[in-house]
């Protein structure tokens, strides 16, 4: 078997979006790879024919991706492929353009194009659209403008790129970058005559959008705000025939992450907040048409999402349907994502097996596809029976990798902690591993906290078992998919987790001897780089660090972040105002002085979760009391690098931590 290299990932095919034509006789998703040559990513449209039991490439221009079906035959989706649209977009106009595309075969044709940034759109029929699309207060509608009035409104807006202004919060999101006074709003489009009519309110950020079975109502979630985004939701009901709007749920109660038609009401998942703050686990509630009537529905103690992390997918899917009157939903139980199914009496029974993750689905006719990574291998299709509940796998994208290379299979380690808690870990051996012979190691901390470490592929983890390292991690309180109380460490940071995480590596170094206790690293990303300061200001027992992503002071961070003002505050269950001593106390900053653990910071110039001054902050206080210390900095990348980052930036930074443990313990 060969090792697993450095920038292997750029051969791996990452797979998503997966959507059953309305016909049921294929399905459509897309296939993600790296391109190295321009420093990105092509993204592709492939078939899955049901009948032919094979998968067939639909588009070649690697810039198929976000479509929909537009009847069994047609497929659409936004694509620039004319210079004058790259142009005009350079120049600051906004403007998508749809490209549509027959199954059958031939070349993708223009279909039309909407003056707007469109993120979603859904197809009412008769050539009329629901689209989501971005839309800016105080802009001028400079796309309704022509000639020299034109030009000088694009002037403008030019000129004003320069600088920011923010009146609001939240004034930037990670990954969308600067957000302020920006909203996802709601058109009605007709491409035939080119009608755009607004449906949200311009004040309204919309969301969890979804249409009934005769496509004549819409529902959405919204917060509408002009000041301060309060992160609640109304639930919002939109007659289309007769262009009326009815408030279900007013803003004020509900954290709304999905909608959709149920029986003769609506179904939404959401949290009041009321118990576990910002982090809770959402509920299932149904609300009357009539009366706006909102009753539980479910609470299943668990997140109906995918929480089990990896570094090796990009983009997901549909994670959420009612189909036949059945309620389906992925959920992350311990430490797999299942696919689900919701009873009447709110009651979740896990359809698919322990193994892996199941990261979306479609469900037709009474059977379901569903891409997931099985059995330590990366994304594939699966074709899944919801009645005897068996699973075959249909694609082989990435089957040769599997075959070919080394992949460390993680052995499950779990323990009964001090305060009688089961914590579950895993053990990854080194490539050519002798029994006889002493090891380096890892420790990897996964982010969140509320996610949660799982039997699924990481490259990372694979390449440092492939560089001759043990890899060991695990799941300690504030990890996802034991439900809210093991969730809930609001105001415990660097305190019941910490003695977990120590408490596992105590274990691991009692049933592993071969690890050398002298040659231990620590990394982690986001809460991981939190743990990953808070450890060294706490422990020596590290021989090297590497901080990705971090938090070193919960005073700055909570003013800074995107999440900052609702989520840090909630996290910290204080504010700078109410106990600046309790922030400061949880902050690793505070403990830099005590640190004598070489370490590596790692940040990214447009990451807004955790913006760059947490690590500028820790590196400083590193090097200023003498404890040795390394910064990089990835321009143009966001808090998603070790995800979705350039390819180059990707094989950098996994090469920097590489080396700084290379350094220290070969």
């Amino acid at each position: 078997m060969e090792r697993i290299t450095l920038d292997l990932f750029t051969k791996y095919k990452f797979l998503s979006d997966l959507a059953y034509s309305p016909d049921g006789a294929c399905a459509a998703f897309t296939v993600t790879q790296a391109n190295m040559e321009r420093n990105g990513y092509d993204h592709n449209i492939w078939l899955y024919r049901l009948d032919e039991k094979r998968t067939v490439r639909l588009t070649g221009m690697d810039d198929g991706c976000s479509f929909i079906w537009e009847d069994s035959d047609t497929i659409l989706f936004p694509a620039i492929r004319r210079e004058r649209h790259r142009r005009e977009i350079d120049f600051g106009k906004y403007l998508t353009v749809y490209q549509r595309i027959s199954v059958s075969g031939g070349e993708a044709v223009e279909a039309f194009t909407v003056p707007l940034k469109v993120s979603s759109i859904h197809r009412l029929g008769g050539g009329k659209y629901l689209l989501e699309a971005l839309y800016e207060i105080g802009r001028p509608d400079v796309e309704n403008l022509s000639g020299e009035e034109q030009s000088k409104a694009l002037s403008r807006l030019k000129e004003e790129k320069d600088y920011w202004v923010f009146d609001e919060l939240p004034f930037w999101v990670n990954g969308k970058g600067i957000t302020n006074k920006q909203r996802n709003r709601l058109y009605l489009f007709d491409s035939l005559s080119g009608e755009l009519t607004p449906i949200s309110a311009p004040t309204c950020n919309v969301g969890a959008v979804a249409l009934n079975d005769d496509l004549s109502k819409i529902v959405y979630g919204g917060q509408d705000y002009d000041s301060v985004n309060p992160q609640f939701s109304a639930i919002m009901l939109y007659d289309i025939p007769s262009r009326m709007t009815k408030t279900l749920v007013e803003g004020n109660t509900y954290m709304v992450t999905r909608a959709a038609f149920y029986g003769d009401g609506v179904l939404f998942i959401g949290s009041d907040r009321k118990r576990y703050g910002s982090a809770e686990n959402a509920r299932f509630y149904t609300v009357s048409l009539s009366t706006g009537e909102v009753k539980l529905f479910a609470d299943p103690d668990r997140s109906p999402a995918v929480t089990v992390t990896s570094d090796s997918r990009f983009g997901l899917g549909k994670g959420f349907q009612i189909a036949g009157g059945v309620i389906y939903s992925l959920f992350t139980l311990d430490n797999t994502s299942y696919l689900c199914r919701v009873d009447k009496d709110g009651s979740v029974h896990p359809l698919t097996a322990d193994n892996g993750s199941v990261d979306c689905f479609d469900i037709r006719a009474g059977h379901a596809l569903f891409i997931g990574m099985r059995d330590m291998g990366l994304q594939e299709v699966y074709s899944f029976d919801l009645h005897s509940h068996a699973e075959e796998r249909v694609t082989g994208f990435n089957r040769e990798i599997s075959k070919k290379y080394y992949v460390s299979i993680p052995e499950p380690l779990s323990f009964t902690n001090r305060d009688g808690v089961r914590i579950d870990g895993w053990v990854m051996k080194p490539l050519g591993y002798d029994r006889s012979k002493r090891y380096p190691s890892v420790y990897n901390i996964h982010g969140g906290p509320k996610t949660a470490f799982g039997a699924v592929f990481n490259h990372e983890m694979e390449y440092w078992a492939s560089e001759g390292y043990f890899v060991f991690f695990c799941n300690p309180r504030g990890s996802d998919g034991r439900g809210n109380e093991f969730a809930d460490i609001r105001g415990k940071y660097g305190t019941v987790d910490y003695s977990d995480l120590m408490e596992f590596m105590d274990h691991v170094l009692e049933q592993y001897p071969q690890i050398d206790r002298k040659r231990v690293c620590v990394t982690g990303g986001s809460y991981g780089g939190f743990m990953t300061n808070w450890i060294i200001g706490h422990t020596d027992r590290f021989t090297a660090a590497a901080s990705q992503r971090s938090i070193s002071n919960w005073v700055s961070k909570c003013l800074t972040a995107d999440i900052g003002y609702f989520q840090n505050m909630d996290a910290m269950q204080t504010t700078p105002w109410e106990d600046i001593n309790k922030m400061w106390g949880f902050s690793p900053l505070k403990y830099a002085d005590r640190c004598t653990t070489p370490t590596l910071l790692i940040h990214s110039g447009e990451d807004y979760r955790c913006w760059q001054g947490e690590g500028i902050q820790m590196f400083t206080a590193l090097k200023y009391h003498g404890c040795e210390a390394r910064l990089c900095f990835f321009q143009g990348e966001n808090h998603e690098l070790s995800h979705t980052g350039k390819p180059v930036h990707r094989i950098r930074r996994l090469k920097e931590i590489t080396r700084w443990f290379d350094r220290y313990v070969k």
